[in-house]
């Protein structure tokens, strides 16, 4: 994986720029340490997603790019594929669950995509844009579920390690686990003295439990704030033992947090960023008595929320 890692760091550029790593003066008087926003709401498609559907289109082969892909999103894997494949020219199909955002939808949209919306939790949109891609011999990207994927997104360890230095946590939402396994692999290889902090909404932690319980299994959802890491985990995703082996600490947190997470980089940094993006924060605000005195990078991982929705999160 590391070496995986590393061809992509390479190989994504120009088209994916590494984001900035930016210190927070605010943030980091207000929780006592010194704290680092790793800035992947700046990218384009406003997400870290690009990362790895980047590095997916790039590895397809000729036929692959003729019948186009196939892939399940939430909404930021969905525009971050329909981006790389406009940009190389191959056609893309996005199942969403009827439950997605309206403004990723209409970004999917137009970025020249073909949506198929389903009444359905996103797990099952998962299973059936998979089956549509093995009956029709069109190739399915899964948003997590994919070696090129997290590879793609581990180069995002591969910027923090470049450019923080020493460096002693990084606090990262968990989803599916795409992003923190690429993020941890990178991270353990070029820091292994850093800690990786993985952050899950209380109202969706399917991975954690996973990890709990040393399987993947069923876990009951609320909605959260954090849409881009809702869902449940696919059986049988390479994600799951590389959680086990890259994540140190596990947190998680309310939808109250994660509310004044968001508020928190919008007062002290003055960005409008997404629920994911407030529960890596929201960690942090929750931990910070552990971490005084200490570096910290916190991984905005996108900007992707309506604006109504927003206000409402942080009025």
């Amino acid at each position: 994986m590391f070496a995986a890692i590393m061809a992509a760091h390479a190989a994504i550029r120009p088209h994916v720029p590494v984001s900035p790593l930016e210190r927070s003066g605010p943030l980091s008087q207000a929780l006592g340490c010194d704290v680092w926003l790793k800035c992947d709401h700046l990218l384009p498609i406003g997400a870290f997603k690009v990362r790895g559907a980047a590095n997916k289109i790039r590895v397809l082969g000729e036929a692959a790019r003729k019948t186009g892909v196939v892939t399940a999103s939430t909404g930021n894997h969905g525009m971050a594929v329909a981006w790389a494949g406009a940009r190389a020219g191959v056609p893309v199909t996005v199942y969403v669950p009827g439950s997605a955002v309206q403004s990723k939808l209409d970004a999917i949209r137009r970025l020249g995509a073909s949506l198929v919306i389903l009444d359905a939790p996103p797990i099952e949109g998962e299973l059936q844009a998979r089956r549509y891609g093995a009956e029709h011999g069109v190739p399915y990207i899964s948003p997590y579920n994919d070696p090129d994927i997290v590879a793609g997104q581990g180069t995002i360890g591969v910027e923090i390690a470049e450019q923080a230095g020493a460096l002693d946590a990084v606090f990262v939402c968990v989803g599916g686990g795409g992003l923190v396994s690429g993020l941890g692999s990178a991270i353990k290889r070029l820091s292994p003295h850093t800690r990786v902090v993985g952050v899950w909404p209380q109202n969706s932690p399917c991975m954690l439990r996973a990890l709990e319980a040393g399987r993947i299994i069923d876990v009951e959802e609320q909605p959260t704030l954090s849409d881009a890491t809702a869902g449940a985990v696919e059986p049988g995703s390479i994600t799951f033992p590389i959680c086990q082996q890259v994540i140190d600490d596990r947190v998680t947190v309310s939808e109250t947090e994660i509310a004044a997470a968001m508020r928190a980089v919008a007062a002290a940094e003055h960005w409008m960023v997404e629920g994911a993006a407030g529960v890596a924060l929201a960690g942090l605000m929750q931990r910070q008595d552990e971490w005084r005195g200490k570096k910290v990078a916190v991984v905005l991982c996108g900007r992707n929320i309506g604006l109504d929705r927003f206000i409402k999160a942080v009025g």
